[in-house]
């Protein structure tokens, strides 16, 4: 059975969509069959971040409209063979994802045998936003550690648990998890971030995984590459670690501790 999974945040660039690539490419490198879904309409940057976007020749509307069919539009990831990609169209309005028509595609990838949708949420409470979110199963919500994300995240929660279909039907209800991504030890130190402590506090769902502040999620996004692949590098093992805390294996939180320079670092300039 499908496991349709939203990746969704209150408030834009806190690394939604480099989230969701990494999330789906740590799913499809355990050997689940993943497609993750692009819903921001009229942007649409997953594919970027996917190294995909020369190969977009039809997309998620044009599916709805019935201008392409699935086989069409999916897009089969480079690196991965069991990823594939459901780009979103930059031409079109927002307007153009149907309730009807998400439940649709959403319904035909079942049939397909995915594992896992993964779906990209444009951030916000928007048309798109809402289409995603009403549909899943399970909620990442990915927000970084400043007080006005935290509190857009909070709105988000509310959302997921009054607009979704599972509450409709008062199913079993969604189940969220937080993403703290760019967070920064020495900055929370310094009394320039939220602390994890705080943040759990405020939103109080269960924490799947911190993300380091690192230039290399840049680098990874330049070169079209999900910074998962990114091998050796905390970010890239932090995102390893949320997709295996996700199937249910235990590990310990990495990158949330600071551990001050010793007199030697600092009088020989390290940091």
């Amino acid at each position: 059975m499908a496991r349709i999974v939203v990746v969704t945040s209150g408030k834009g660039g806190v690394g939604k969509t480099t989230s969701s690539a990494s999330f789906a490419s740590g799913l499809a490198q355990r050997g689940h069959k993943t497609v993750v879904v692009d819903f921001d309409v009229g942007l649409r940057n997953l594919d970027l971040v996917m190294g995909c976007e020369r190969r977009v020749v039809y997309d998620f509307v044009n599916v709805i409209q019935g201008e392409a069919s699935l086989n069409q539009a999916l897009i089969r990831d480079k690196q991965l063979e069991n990823l594939f990609i459901l780009p979103a169209s930059q031409t079109r309005d927002k307007d153009a994802l149907t309730r009807e028509g998400v439940e649709k595609v959403l319904e035909e990838l079942k049939e397909m045998d995915f594992e896992y949708i993964i779906c990209d949420s444009p951030a916000g409470i928007e048309t798109g936003a809402l289409m995603a979110a009403y549909f899943a199963d399970d909620a990442l919500v990915v927000t970084n550690p400043e007080v006005s994300s935290v509190r857009d995240s909070d709105r988000i929660l509310g959302i997921l648990s009054a607009k979704s279909r599972r509450a409709e039907r008062s199913d079993e209800p969604i189940q969220e998890y937080l993403l703290l991504t760019r967070y920064s030890p020495k900055r929370v130190s310094e009394g320039e971030m939220l602390s994890l402590q705080d943040i759990e506090d405020i939103l109080r769902i269960k924490m799947i995984g911190v993300t380091p502040e690192s230039e290399i999620v840049l680098q990874a996004s330049n070169q079209g590459v999900p910074v998962i692949h990114m091998r050796d590098t905390d970010v890239a093992k932090a995102y390893d670690d949320i997709v295996g805390r996700y199937l249910g294996e235990e590990r310990p939180l990495r990158f949330t501790d600071y551990e001050k320079p010793g007199l030697f670092k600092r009088m020989f300039g390290g940091k």
